[in-house]
């Protein structure tokens, strides 16, 4: 049976003004249930991560400051939520939600995250919607109980996965790919193990043949046994933040020849979902139920 992480907390209600990138959480397991791609019996709920875990991943100093709301305002500028107790409570049932996921891939070939792919999270600081990285605390989870030794993130959000690049960068048992636009968030690069930069307006058939050019390539080099998947649609022409050209079928193409590939190589793949800020909503849902769906048609 297909595994999904979900909990109420994810549909955390934001002020005004806020509220825009929380309603897909809310929407997209709806869908998924009405269609006939899931049931009810396909949701879990994880509970909230220990400190111990958060500070295998996250510094002392920052998870006290978020425990204890006392980010200055700039930090929580950078972050761009209002810092409550319950977003950072949701924060860790997201993040151990990405851990379970690992323990349902490795028995199943496959779980995914309804939220998660935070991957502007660093140590000691957040950004860009991100408070704590999940795929980098379920990462560091497997290395600690041996579960893996050779991971390898594929993050394909629109977006440079800076965080998780920091969190890693000395760290050779990770390997972090992440191919995203050139001319977007974040101004400031981290260095991941690769980087590739798309131009503005890249379409389906560049973007495709590049992915495919690279994906095989290094699970030959790394021999990964476990992979994360960060599948953000927000590489979609009609993103607001987006500056790529891609279609949904070009997207759904993107998360098809991913999840083929790791069962090719009889890789488990856990997926987050990452981003999505099209101006239309139905945009948004039907890109993220594409992976759902794939998951669910290549693995059951």
């Amino acid at each position: 049976m297909l595994k999904i992480a979900f909990s109420s907390v994810y549909k955390y209600e934001l002020p005004e003004g806020h509220r825009f990138p929380m309603v897909k959480y809310e929407l997209l397991p709806e869908q998924l249930l009405y269609e006939g791609t899931i049931t009810e019996e396909s949701f879990f709920e994880a509970p909230p991560l220990t400190e111990t875990t958060i500070l295998r991943t996250h510094t002392l100093a920052y998870w006290s400051k978020l425990k204890n709301l006392t980010l200055a305002p700039k930090e929580i500028r950078k972050i761009g939520f209002p810092l409550s107790e319950q977003l950072v409570h949701r924060g860790t049932i997201i993040s151990n939600g990405t851990i379970q996921c690992t323990l349902y891939a490795q028995q199943y070939g496959v779980a995914l995250n309804i939220a998660g792919g935070t991957h502007h999270a660093f140590t000691d600081r957040g950004e860009g919607f991100c408070l704590l990285n999940d795929i980098a605390i379920a990462a560091n989870y497997l290395l600690d109980h041996q579960l893996a030794k050779q991971i390898l993130v594929v993050d394909l959000d629109v977006h440079q996965g800076n965080g998780t690049a920091q969190i890693f960068r000395n760290d050779a048992r990770v390997f972090t790919f992440s191919m995203h636009g050139a001319k977007n968030y974040p101004l400031h690069k981290e260095i991941s193990d690769l980087d590739i930069e798309l131009p503005d307006k890249t379409t389906d058939q560049p973007y495709l043949k590049i992915l495919k050019e690279t994906l095989p390539r290094l699970i030959d080099e790394v021999q990964p046994d476990f992979i994360f998947y960060l599948s953000g649609v927000d590489i979609l022409e009609t993103d607001k933040l987006g500056r790529l050209s891609m279609t949904i079928e070009g997207s759904r193409q993107r998360d098809k020849f991913v999840f083929e590939t790791c069962l090719k190589n009889n890789i488990p793949v856990a997926v987050s979902m990452g981003g999505g800020y099209s101006q239309r909503i139905a945009h948004i849902i039907e890109a993220h139920a594409n992976t759902f769906r794939l998951a669910a048609e290549l693995y059951f």
